[in-house]
């Protein structure tokens, strides 16, 4: 796919990354990865590159990455897909009941209906959508359902979106309702640590990244591979990530 195009766009005050993924580039299909409540933009970059959406995978079920997810499908002029882990679902489905007083944040124009197609995402399962086919890696611990996806392309390195699981440097919180620090780290290393130093990752917030840049320098990870607990259970990340990530 020497066209592919990978847009990401961070949105709304977490600065939620969106990414936008056209293996063909402007003027084809594409799916979109994670949609946080600042739904115009999205839709206004997909009509900016004259790209026509087939699916949208939710990595999990935090406002920040999904609260755009109704708005974003219901503009579309034909049915799109939605795919959440089956323990994040209840958060999609009602993202004002499971968000607390961030609720309140949310714009008053948002489109909260729910999706009209929302399925699965199970550990192994592929999903195929504009001709690209994604692996669920289910990755517990910053969500029951967090799910990291692993998109492999011909002619290209090998693409983890990792979610709220691992970031540039550190890894999502898990101080949240239904976070677990220790299924994160379980996590990471039976599904992430395995996977070969080439794999580019494509995180929920911040910048890109490597499984190798972030297996030789991500303290967490190096603790992990130590088989030692780093001596805080919870990062102290930056605003955005406070917050959210």
């Amino acid at each position: 796919m020497p066209n592919l195009m990978i847009e990401g766009l961070p949105l709304w005050v977490a600065e939620t990354n969106a990414w936008i993924v056209a293996p063909s580039g402007a003027g084809g299909e594409c799916v979109l990865v994670d949609a946080p409540p600042d739904p115009v933009r999205i839709v206004e970059r997909l009509a900016h590159h004259g790209l026509r959406l087939v699916a949208l995978l939710s990595t999990h079920g935090h406002l920040d990455h999904i609260g755009g997810v109704s708005s974003v499908v219901h503009a579309q002029d034909h049915d799109v897909p939605v795919h959440i882990h089956d323990r994040d679902r209840h958060m999609l489905l009602d993202p004002v009941g499971t968000s607390g007083m961030f609720a309140r944040m949310l714009p008053d124009d948002l489109d909260l209906r729910p999706p009209e197609l929302v399925y699965g995402l199970d550990d192994g399962e592929q999903v195929s959508g504009a001709g690209m086919t994604f692996t669920a890696i289910h990755t517990p611990g910053h969500t029951p359902g967090s799910t990291c996806l692993l998109l492999e392309v011909d002619g290209e390195a090998t693409i983890l979106f990792s979610g709220d699981h691992l970031f540039a440097g550190s890894i999502g919180r898990t101080d949240m309702p239904g976070g677990s620090y220790e299924q994160l780290m379980e996590s990471m290393a039976e599904k992430i640590l395995p996977m070969d130093d080439d794999v580019q990752v494509l995180p929920g917030h911040g910048p890109t990244t490597s499984v190798g840049r972030e297996r030789r320098t991500n303290p967490f990870l190096l603790e992990l591979q130590q088989d030692v607990r780093p001596a805080s259970k919870l990062w102290v990340p930056g605003e955005a990530e406070q917050r959210w990530g």
